[in-house]
Formats: C-alpha cells, sequence, structure tokens
C-alpha cells in the first residue's frame, strides 16, 4: 500500500486519481491559444482534468521527488495550467474554478530537499484555486525506509484525511 492508497481509503466522496505517467497530456507547447481564448488548443485527457479542477472539493499533488523537483509528468500537466494563468492576467476573466483545499504529499530519498518541490506544487495548486493548502507531508529517506513505514509521513496522512474530510466540530457549526 502507498501513501495514495492510504489518503484515498481514509476520504469520504468521490475520489478521481490522474496519474501522470499513464495519462494521455502533452506539456504546454506555447501555442498562445490560451492568450485570447479559454481552454487548451491542445485536444488530450487534459480537457477531462480541466472539468475535475472546475469542480472538485479538494486537490493532492501526490509525488515522487527527483532531483529536488516534481517528475517531469507531473510537470508536463502542470504546465497545462496556463489557460487559467491567462485567463486571469491576459484575458481578465473570472474563472469558473470552484474555491477547494489542497495538499502536497512528496516521496524521495537521497540527498535532494523537498522546498523546491513543494513551492512548485503550491504556485500549481493556487492556479487550481486551492487557497486553504495543508502543510506538507512527506517521506525523505525512502532509500532506507518505506513510506508506510515513516510514522511522520503516515500520520500527516491521516492528519490530510482529517482536513478534507472536516472534523466533527465543523460539522456542527
Amino acid at each position: 500500500m502507498s501513501l495514495i492508497k492510504l489518503i484515498t481509503s481514509g476520504l469520504k466522496g468521490d475520489t478521481k486519481i490522474v496519474n501522470a505517467y499513464y495519462c494521455d497530456i502533452s506539456p504546454c507547447v506555447d501555442c498562445r491559444h490560451c492568450w485570447k481564448n479559454s481552454g487548451c488548443a491542445i485536444n488530450d485527457e487534459m480537457q477531462d482534468v480541466y472539468k475535475y479542477i472546475e469542480e472538485c472539493d479538494n486537490v493532492v499533488i501526490a509525488s515522487p521527488i527527483y532531483f529536488s523537483e516534481l517528475t517531469g509528468k507531473l510537470l508536463d500537466i502542470g504546465s497545462r495550467l496556463q489557460t487559467y494563468f491567462c485567463g486571469e492576467y491576459f484575458r481578465k476573466e473570472e474563472l469558473n474554478i470552484k474555491p477547494k483545499k489542497g495538499a502536497v504529499i512528496l516521496v524521495g530519498g537521497g540527498d535532494g530537499k523537498i522546498e523546491r518541490a513543494y513551492e512548485t506544487a503550491c504556485t500549481l495548486l493556487h492556479h487550481m484555486k486551492c487557497y486553504d493548502i495543508h502543510d506538507v507531508v512527506y517521506s525523505h529517506n525512502t532509500n532506507l525506509v518505506p513510506a508506510l513505514d515513516d510514522k511522520q509521513a503516515v500520520k500527516g496522512i491521516n492528519n490530510l484525511i482529517e482536513f478534507f474530510n472536516g472534523s466533527d466540530k465543523e460539522k456542527s457549526s
């Protein structure tokens, strides 16, 4: 079981996993279509991802860390959020994206650091209208200890589950 399976098993409601490695999603090619038009000129699985982003309540970005950064395939997907940036700053449009909560889960081993990957993930979350972002959950010693054996990471996942599901106190308010 991975940290992703752990969190999804505890979340209430529907979940959708977009696995960057298996999606047919090309990176942004800087065609500048989105400078003047909403959406993206590239017609691939990202069209479905835009729908999920616009309607969902929560977004989790989960990634292994390679050389202190998110994976290249995840960055390909992230580059396609350019249409949201252009909508806000170039087209001056009110984006039809539901505000949501966000979180970042990072795993890796070796001698890198998590800060750059977390900062990149938070930038992506902001463009998806995540205004309430939980503290990063990470396991950064996976070359020696599997993530599911990392007590701090598992505790962080449990905190994320509570953050997304809401506490009983919040429900009674």
